[in-house]
């Protein structure tokens, strides 16, 4: 199983901030940086970029080349032995739009986006072996603003970039898909006109522009049509934008002239030339495909006079108003449920019931069937080898709960994020588990003996002096209940995961109790077993019903091990040690010796398979679980934070399903509620959005995403309303509860 490891580091940050309502105070007791500023290098083409990445904290913006209304755009500057370094920026990514207090328009960037510097061969080698200081500074606001900036230092090998003490790090994959969308210069378009004209109200200019026979128009809820680069001596206000009839675009873009301002003055030409062309730039988003260009025109003039006949026709036109287009304030998710707060000894009985429960549950059955089946044949024992037999057991299950606590304090000081039925996600522990059970419904079968759990020879009555069996009894036991979960458990999981090492070893210990309850009941209680059925020949028909069981969990492990696989070999290659190890017991029945003789044969190939890659955890790809949810007919679209907070934004109902393959009391949820003719028309009446989230592989977000909402693990399931609140339904639903929270 890989662990997966995040580099993480905490850099200090002398943060000052400012507004209206701390004018007088300095305050740098942010808790959370509202930047992180991180550096790679690129290369595409035998060409070698810089990239310079940033992450806004939510709701948080920094500022474009054209700030807007107010604010400073981010600055980015190299050095080299001390040295300024001058490296060629490409084109910045475009910005969107903001709206903030007091109708102030800002143009800037949120959450994570890159710039990119292109580097001259020269420059490459120059810089072989030498550190380069990179520093960035900027201005981020939300309700207030604070000046910000972040010194990295990295070193070029073999003409990429090293070592740099970043705490963002951004993948190539990523980089080269924010590269692919930085705006590139186009052509003028030709159904796109501009007309520079003197303000008849203002001592300014006013540019008018046009963009005829659109095929359809819809106005951008984050950009202008026009965003206009910075130009001395020119401040750009806001766009404002008509439409008519045919859906043809009029635009104003009122323009305040600072000649006044500059050094020395710059008067507005009163006969509109100007002494030298005005070259004005812009990104222009496309009113059709919405794709961003840019753009440029030059003006040797203005118009003295069109400003009236422009400005009578906009009176005339539709105007769109932009307050209603704008980028909404990103709504906020919101737990409605709280994580229930009891006290310690109450999850310590929640942790026991859970664990006795578990006994009940279809994944455990089987075991705990054969388990049974063994105490029958003990009921003329002793009562001292009853108990015997009962605790070895007990401490079966006892020490893999312990294992398990182990495990999952292990993988938390690694940084990973694990939750209930974590060792199921590796495909190398669901094969072992296959070969293991496959062996077992072979004895049950009868195709040869060994002792069993419980502690005799299925195909005698002969008394085995090993308790073993027994023990080995529980390690399965467990192994096999942790695809289920069972009222309480939750509860005490989620607390166990999010506490610490002896808490969590706690929790473990007392679900094992719970498991082992019945079994400890019979090891100090022994006459509870005259209440069985006395044995006799309907013990054979029953084994063999047991092996059945057994082959019918085979055949579910072997469906998650396909599911989890990437590596389609791995699939052929177990099928065929499960078929060779058929084979060999078949002559092991006839020749013992050749028996044993041939069963090194699929034991050496899995030894061989075992420490072969098995998968490549490809979790970016469509799971076939959620190909699976398709085919039966729902939208179902594999879970993420974008695509959650997408559908808050446009007001959707959306029902979140955190659900495994390994996980069998998801698939009873399936069974009774999410693929019932109730719910696909409940689905569609509501036009709930369907987000399906796959652990069946180990996934770090996932993972993540339930312990930020207190669950251990799968099944877990959610509503998120048009307002941004979120309901945690359990591991257990109903129609009737999905359908009261829906309305």
């Amino acid at each position: 199983m890989g662990i997966l490891k995040f580099f993480t580091g905490l850099f200090s940050v002398v943060l000052l901030t400012f507004g209206a309502q701390n004018a007088h105070s300095n305050q740098n007791d942010i808790s959370d940086n509202p930047v992180l500023m991180g550096a790679n290098s690129l290369n595409l083409n035998d060409q070698t970029y810089i990239a310079i990445s940033f992450k806004n904290q939510p709701k948080w913006h920094t500022y474009w080349k054209n700030p807007g209304d107010a604010g400073l755009p981010l600055k980015i500057q190299f050095k080299l032995d001390g040295k300024v370094l001058e490296i060629e920026s490409l084109e910045w990514p475009s910005p969107k739009r903001y709206l903030e207090e007091g109708n102030m328009w800002a143009y800037g960037y949120e959450n994570d986006y890159s710039f990119f510097f292109k580097l001259k061969d020269s420059q490459v080698s120059a810089l072989e072996n030498k550190n380069i200081d990179i520093n960035g500074t900027w201005l981020v606001c939300k309700h207030i603003c604070i000046p910000g900036k972040k010194s990295i230092t990295a070193t070029f090998q073999n003409g990429m970039l090293k070592n740099a003490d970043s705490e963002l790090s951004v993948s190539e994959e990523t980089l080269i898909n924010k590269f692919s969308k930085l705006p590139l210069k186009q052509s003028f378009p030709d159904n796109l006109d501009l007309v520079l004209a003197r303000n008849l109200k203002e001592d300014g200019l006013v540019l008018y522009y046009n963009f005829t026979n659109p095929s359809h128009f819809s106005p951008s809820n984050d950009r202008n049509l026009l965003t206009p680069f910075p130009t001395t001596p020119l401040t750009f206000t806001h766009e404002v934008i008509h439409t008519d009839s045919k859906k043809n675009i009029f635009g104003k873009l009122p323009i305040d002239w600072d000649g006044e301002y500059q050094d020395p003055p710059i008067d507005l030409p009163k006969d509109g030339r100007f002494k030298s062309p005005l070259n004005l730039k812009f990104l222009f988003t496309d009113p059709v495909s919405k794709e961003i260009k840019v753009i440029e025109k030059s003006f040797p003039s203005f118009n003295l006079t069109s400003a009236t006949a422009s400005e009578k026709l906009l009176t005339l036109l539709k105007k769109i108003d932009i307050s209603k287009s704008n980028n909404k304030e990103i709504k906020k998710i919101e737990m409605v449920k709280p994580i229930e707060n009891f006290s310690f000894m109450y999850y310590l009985l929640f942790a026991f019931l859970g664990g006795f429960i578990l006994n009940f549950m279809p994944c455990v059955l089987p075991v705990i069937s054969i388990k049974l089946f063994g105490l029958i044949t003990h009921s003329s024992e002793s009562n001292k080898r009853i108990f015997k037999h009962n605790i070895f057991y007990s401490l079966g299950i006892l020490f893999s709960f312990v294992m398990l606590a182990i495990s999952v304090i292990l993988l938390k000081q690694a940084g990973s994020y694990v939750g209930w039925g974590f060792q199921l996600q590796s495909p190398l522990f669901v094969s072992v588990t296959i070969l293991i059970l496959f062996v077992m419904a072979l004895n049950l079968f009868g195709l040869f003996e060994i002792v069993t759990p419980g502690g005799k020879n299925l195909g005698g009555m002969q008394l085995s002096d090993s308790f073993t069996g027994d023990f080995l009894s529980g390690v399965l036991a467990t192994i096999l209940s942790t695809p289920c979960s069972a009222p309480f458990l939750g509860t005490a999981l989620t607390f166990a995961f999010s506490s610490n090492q002896f808490t969590i070893l706690i929790m473990f210990l007392m679900i094992g109790l719970g498991l082992a309850f019945p079994f400890l009941l019979t090891a100090f209680f022994p006459k509870i077993i005259s209440f069985f059925p006395k044995p006799g020949n309907w013990m054979n028909h029953l084994k063999k019903f047991l092996g059945l069981t057994l082959l019918l969990t085979v055949i579910w492990l072997f469906d998650i091990f396909l599911a989890q696989v990437d590596i389609k070999i791995q699939v052929y290659k177990l099928f065929f040690i499960l078929l060779l190890t058929l084979v060999s017991f078949l002559l092991k029945k006839k020749s013992n010796k050749l028996g044993w003789f041939s069963l090194t044969l699929p034991l050496i190939l899995f030894l061989q398979m075992s420490f072969s890659p098995m998968n490549k955890s490809n979790i970016s790809s469509e799971s076939s679980l959620l190909q699976e949810k398709k085919i039966r007919g729902l939208s179902w679209e594999k879970f993420s934070n974008e695509k959650l907070q997408k559908y808050l934004n446009e007001e959707h109902l959306v029902f979140i399903d955190f659900t495994a393959k390994w996980c069998f009391t998801c698939k009873i949820n399936e069974k009774v509620v999410l693929e019932t003719n109730e719910f696909e028309e409940l689905v569609k009446q509501k036009n709930v959005k369907l987000l399906l989230a796959d652990w069946t592989k180990r996934d770090e977000k996932i993972g993540k995403w339930l312990k930020d909402h207190g669950m251990a693990g799968v099944p877990a399931y959610f509503i998120l309303d048009s307002n941004g609140k979120l309901v945690n339904l359990g591991e257990t639903i109903s129609l009737e509860e999905i359908s009261n929270y829906l309305n």
